[in-house]
Order: structure tokens, then C-alpha cells, then sequence
């Protein structure tokens, strides 16, 4: 039986079965099943290697399977390196090897761990032509397929789920999510003119990528919640760092170099990820004691993040915008300062001990940096979002003006 299309001999049909791994998607679900395993603290690599099977076999069900509607069905490919039925026999052989790691997870580690397995399969198989035609399920699908190699390989250590096994699964689907907006942004001309609804497509790039970045964002938060909530290793936010380096760089970009920067980005987060959970670099670190400046404590927090606010005003050319906001919001905020300061409703103990007008000077500056952050901020994203939509714009341009030629 022909593998191979193009050629004929067991080189070519090995050739054209190892055409269907595709290490930028392969990847992450493979690695995802070791941070399930990770995070479940000491695991065994015998079981760790079983999921991970698990989940290679459910991709490559995916890649074969969409590869074959895209060229054989839809017409979407150029070429394709496998006969159909190099194609059916490269599907019947993933599904039976993923059938054989499911049940042996379920035989010795029990039910649950065949249960928790088996939907990836599903998800991976329905891909094309079911789930890549729906906006959820054609954003959620990938992502929903690294959620779940992150519980199944935690449960399969375990037979249990945690909050923090759940937490990290839950980022990850997040965050990707907003990932898969931009990566379908690529092909929103195309998909439009065969009226496939994507994100992009159903509400228009600029709102799909503020979608993404929103989505994205969220997820980095979601790292944050987790790290002071107790449940993620206390390194974990540097990792959310990293990553937010790299959106705030990508969502400026076109559609292509977007996708590369945060699926390689991505693979930054999930590494650092690891590390944190696995060699928990600084458990045990206390947190810095800024109170050794004593009663200059609550003013040079006021500084640092003042600093910060004018930095980004300044970026954003909107000082004067913010200086006539601050000033009309200013006696409000006075009024309520001095009420609730007046009544009990909280106390400043790390402040200098001068007031101005009835209330401690630094919560004079307190009404002004406050405000000053959030208008730099809220001046820096309007700024981002106007130049993406320079960009969308341009790219929308060149592609119509390719098809009117």
C-alpha cells in the first residue's frame, strides 16, 4: 500500500508518516503532559511517558486528519505528502496506539486516568472539518487540548485533581486562546471569502486582537492570582513576565510575525513555568521589607509608581489631557479622602506624620498618582490599539489590492 504520494518504497512512506509531526504544534502538549506531572511533585516517568504517548498520538490524529480535508476535501492545500490512503492507514494507526496508551493508563492507574485522556482524542480527530469551522471551538480547541494534557498528566500521577493542577490548566487555556485569535488573523482574507467564522472574521481583526489581548492578559493575571492565592510556586510571576515582554511586542506586529512571537513566547512561558514548579527557586524567599524606610514608607511607593505613571504619559504625549483630568477628579477625591480618614474607616501608620488641609500629605499625592497610572495606562493601550489598527489596515489593503490585480 502506497503511504507516500508522490513517491513509491518504504523510504518515502516513512518520509511521508514523519511529514505529519509538526514540532510547533507537537510540542506543547507533549510538554504540557510533564508539567501535569511536575506539579504533582514526585511522579513516575514510566506513567509520565504513557500520557505523553497518550497525547502524541491524539495530535498527530489531528495534524493527518486535518491535512487530509484541507488538500483532499476542501482544496485549501497545494500539495500533500500522503496518498488517502496513506492518509487512512497513518489515521487507523494513531487512533489504535492512542486507544493502546489509554487503556494501559486505565488498567494500572484506573479509570479516571482513561477518562481524562480520552477527550483529546475527540478533540483532535473532530478538528477538521467539525471544529474548525465554529468561532469557540476553532479558538478553544488547541488550547483546550494543552488544559487537558496538563490534568491527565497531573491525575494519572496522582488519580486526583487540585486547585493548582486546575489553576495552571485554566491559565493555559486562557492564554492561548488569545494566542489562536492571532494565529487564525493570518488567514482572515481567505477565510472570509469562503465564509469559515473565525474570531477575526466574525468581528474584524482590530477587535479580535484587542479579543486576544484581553484574553491573554487575563491569563497572565490568572498567574498572579494563583502565586498569591497560595497556589502557584512564588517564582511563577517571572514567568508571566517574560511572556507579557513578548505580547507587548507581538500585538503590534502583522498577523505572521505575531504568531511566531507569542507561539515561541508561549514556549518561554510553559519552560519557566516548569522550572518554577519543579525546583521552586524562591520557596522560602521572604518578600522585600520596604518598612526600613519608616515613615517615608508610603511616600517612596508613591514615587516609584509615579515614576512610572509620568513615564507612560510621557510615551503617550497625553501630560496636559491627564493633567485637566486629575485636577477636575482631585476635589473629589479630597472630599472622600477626608471623610473616610475622618470617620475611621482606615488608618496610614508608615507615613511622615505632616498633613496638608486636614489629611496626610501623602494622600494628596496619592490622588494624584493614582489616577496618573491609570490614565498612562489606559493612554498607552488606546495608543497600541491605534497602531495595530494602522497596521491591520495596511495588510487589509495589500491583500484586496492582490486580489483586484
Amino acid at each position: 500500500m502506497a503511504i507516500a504520494r508522490h513517491k513509491s518504497g518504504i523510504k518515502a512512506d516513512i518520509g511521508a508518516l514523519l511529514s505529519q509531526i509538526h514540532p510547533v504544534f507537537m510540542l506543547p502538549p507533549l510538554a504540557a503532559s510533564w508539567l501535569g506531572a511536575a506539579i504533582s511533585g514526585e511522579f513516575t516517568i514510566t506513567i509520565g511517558a504513557l500520557h505523553m504517548l497518550a497525547m502524541f498520538f491524539a495530535v498527530y490524529t489531528a495534524h493527518v486528519k486535518d491535512g487530509y480535508i484541507d488538500f483532499y476535501q476542501r482544496g485549501e492545500d497545494d500539495d500533500h505528502p500522503m496518498s488517502i490512503r496513506g492518509c487512512r492507514f497513518a489515521l487507523i494507526g494513531a487512533t489504535l496506539s492512542f486507544a493502546v496508551c489509554t487503556l494501559l493508563l486505565g488498567v494500572i492507574v484506573g479509570p479516571g486516568a482513561a477518562l481524562i485522556t480520552l477527550p483529546t482524542w475527540f478533540i483532535g480527530y473532530l478538528h477538521a472539518p467539525q471544529l474548525d469551522t465554529n468561532p469557540i471551538t476553532t479558538t478553544l480547541g488547541y488550547p483546550t487540548g494543552i488544559m487537558l494534557a496538563i490534568l491527565g498528566g497531573f491525575y494519572v500521577q496522582t488519580t486526583t485533581l487540585t486547585p493548582t493542577a486546575i489553576g495552571f490548566a485554566l491559565v493555559f487555556l486562557v492564554t492561548l486562546a488569545g494566542v489562536k485569535i492571532i494565529d487564525d488573523e493570518q488567514d482572515y482574507d481567505y477565510d472570509r471569502s469562503i465564509d469559515k467564522q473565525t474570531v477575526s472574521v466574525l468581528l474584524g481583526p482590530s477587535p479580535a486582537r484587542r479579543l486576544a489581548s484581553a484574553l491573554m492578559f487575563l491569563g497572565l493575571v490568572g498567574v498572579l492570582w494563583g502565586t498569591i492565592g497560595g497556589f502557584f510556586p512564588p517564582s511563577s510571576p517571572l514567568a508571566a513576565l517574560a511572556f507579557a515582554t513578548i505580547v507587548l511586542i507581538a500585538i503590534r506586529a502583522e498577523p505572521t510575525i505575531a504568531t511566531m512571537l507569542l507561539i515561541r513566547g508561549a514556549y518561554v512561558f510553559l519552560a519557566l513555568l516548569f522550572v518554577a514548579v519543579w525546583f521552586r527557586p524562591l520557596s522560602g524567599t521572604a518578600l522585600p521589607d520596604i518598612t526600613v524606610l519608616g515613615p517615608y514608607t508610603y511616600l517612596a511607593t508613591e514615587i516609584f509608581f509615579g515614576a512610572i505613571a509620568l513615564g507612560l504619559l510621557y510615551h503617550a504625549d497625553a501630560l496636559r489631557s491627564a493633567a485637566y483630568t486629575i485636577a477636575a477628579l482631585y476635589p473629589v477625591a479630597y472630599i472622600w479622602d477626608w471623610y473616610t480618614l475622618e470617620v475611621g474607616v482606615f488608618e496610614i501608620t508608615m507615613r511622615t506624620g505632616y498633613d496638608l488641609f486636614g489629611i496626610p500629605i501623602e494622600e494628596h499625592l496619592f490622588m494624584i498618582v493614582v489616577p496618573a497610572l491609570v490614565l498612562g495606562i489606559h493612554e498607552t493601550i488606546r495608543t497600541v490599539s491605534a497602531d495595530s489598527m494602522i497596521t491591520d489596515g495596511n495588510s487589509t489593503d495589500k491583500s484586496t489590492s492582490h486580489v483586484d490585480e
